[in-house]
């Protein structure tokens, strides 16, 4: 997807608050400073590209490389100590696979960004309920089915604390195909509150699958952007499942390859491309959209 101006509130809100929240110094220097870049923006760029350009913009004025630091910490600790409950409930379930895909799809409600940000009450309030999540655009069969044949698969994470939900459906992956080579792709630098490498072996993601940097700075996955070493894997992938709106952003218009898209639409931007409304839970195979 290339940028959409729809995108611009959610870009500077997010400059806003980082700047409230580690009190960064001459906030008017840098509000000019991003509001100069974007007047110079190629509008043909993805808002990944832009977003992460910002970003850097930003971590270089308040001289913070990693702003989001404590407060992944915090969400990758909380819900790795509830790691334990969420499996029980994951295996006393008469679906395992579907319920653990549910989990990982729920755990994409947590989020950062100051216009979809919702508070860790309702959070938990959509994992007691998950019995009454439906899936709008629901492929898990297609996708259990794709697994069991693949030999090779990318997952692509996204937010801290999502990642402990993450690790839980990989471990499901295992269990329904045992010599299945899994990779984990995060991001390449820290981008609000993404997860990077430090994250996933934080949460133990390494005990089911290879984690591996994307090399980039941008939100979602921008290919173009990427190490060679991170194509290459894709390229080999016979399966790609990427979490959350970001990597939807920036794989949506890949047509030559296998992938789920897991993720809760956040925002109308988002929602409008899938073809859904707001807040809908969706596990889509484009191939399976375009024929249907």
């Amino acid at each position: 997807m290339k940028f959409n101006y729809n995108c611009l509130p959610c870009l500077i809100n997010q400059v806003v608050k980082v700047s409230d929240m580690t009190n960064a110094v001459n906030k008017e220097l840098l509000f000019k400073r991003v509001f100069s870049q974007l007047g110079k923006m190629n509008f043909t760029e993805s808002n990944n590209e832009i977003s992460g350009m910002t970003f850097e913009l930003l971590k270089e004025h308040i001289g913070n490389n990693d702003p989001y630091k404590e407060i992944r910490a915090y969400y990758n600790r909380l819900f790795l100590d509830l790691t334990d409950t969420f499996e029980h409930r994951i295996d006393c379930s008469s679906n395992s696979f579907e319920q653990a895909v549910k989990y990982a799809i729920i755990g994409n409600i947590i989020d950062f960004n100051p216009i979809h940000n919702s508070c860790l009450e309702d959070i938990m309030r959509w994992f007691d309920d998950s019995d009454k999540v439906f899936l709008t655009i629901n492929h898990i069969d297609k996708m259990k089915d794709d697994i069991k044949k693949c030999k090779k698969l990318l997952y692509l994470g996204d937010n801290c604390g999502e990642i402990c939900l993450d690790k839980l459906f990989i471990k499901q992956i295992k269990a329904c195909n045992p010599d299945i080579d899994i990779y984990f792709g995060v991001r390449g630098k820290p981008i609000v509150n993404d997860s990077i490498e430090a994250d996933a072996y934080f949460v133990g993601i390494d005990k089911y699958a290879k984690i591996i940097s994307n090399g980039d700075n941008s939100l979602g996955t921008v290919l173009s952007r990427t190490s060679k070493e991170f194509r290459q894997i894709y390229q080999e992938s016979d399966i790609v499942i990427a979490k959350g709106q970001a990597n939807y952003e920036s794989l949506s218009d890949e047509s030559n390859h296998n992938i789920y898209f897991l993720l809760v639409t956040k925002c109308d931007v988002i929602a409008k491309d899938v073809g859904v409304d707001l807040k809908s839970f969706i596990c889509m195979n484009k191939y399976c959209v375009a024929t249907m």
